[in-house]
């Protein structure tokens, strides 16, 4: 049996506790880095096994995994914050275990780009989520395969391509296009900053962001 069990965005208190429960019944617990999650784990008191599992070894582990699951074992997947495989490790795992009709289950819980979305403003009734964009290959096309989506966008990005991210959006979809960026939610420091992409960016030129970022995107012809 495999768990996809979602963890806490910044706010120890999100996680739910059918997700304390799980963590305290399965045999290992695999995360991105078992610093991180031993903050988490010991606030709750859960002490379990933790094996590291990231995008630099999950694909050489993978059969490991699977062997360990199909012997019987019970395992957790957890990342440092929000649900597994959204822009994190697990996919290549879930799709193995399905592939070898071992059981998975994903717990609901926190995704940061849901609160991102609905606290954007922007219409919610239709959207595409695009997770992390090129860094350089690829970059130029999708921007203008995005120019004309008509659908709310929701993209994860670092502090420290921001800026340059809105401008290349104000190049390809106007300077009055509305967006807004969501930084570190759930977290003392949580910050929304809406309105138009010209506006935004100004903003984040004179005040460089820091942390976890959200950046929601108006539709072309968003209403």
């Amino acid at each position: 049996m495999l768990y996809l069990v979602p963890t806490p965005l910044g706010n120890l208190k999100d996680i739910t506790l059918r997700a304390l429960e799980v963590l305290q019944q399965v045999d290992v617990i695999l995360c991105e880095d078992t610093r991180t999650s031993s903050k988490l784990l010991t606030h709750y008191n859960i002490h379990k096994p933790l094996s590291p599992y990231h995008q630099h070894n999950e694909h050489k582990i993978l059969q490991h995994l699977i062997d360990q699951l199909a012997a019987g074992k019970t395992m957790a997947v957890i990342t440092d914050a929000g649900t597994p495989a959204i822009s994190d490790p697990a996919f290549l795992l879930v799709r193995e275990c399905i592939k070898n009709n071992i059981k998975v289950e994903c717990l609901p819980g926190a995704t940061a780009f849901v609160p991102a979305l609905v606290n954007s403003g922007l219409p919610v009734n239709r959207f595409t989520f695009e997770g992390f964009l090129p860094l350089k290959k690829g970059r130029q096309t999708m921007f203008k395969q995005l120019a004309t989506e008509e659908r709310t966008m929701v993209f994860y990005e670092s502090p420290m391509r921001l800026v340059k991210t809105l401008e290349d959006f104000i190049q390809y979809f106007g300077a009055e296009r509305r967006c807004s960026v969501c930084r570190e939610i759930s977290k003392i420091y949580e910050e929304n900053v809406r309105g138009t992409l010209a506006e935004v960016a100004a903003h984040f030129k004179n005040k460089p962001p820091k942390g976890e970022i959200v950046l929601v995107v108006e539709g072309s012809e968003a209403t």
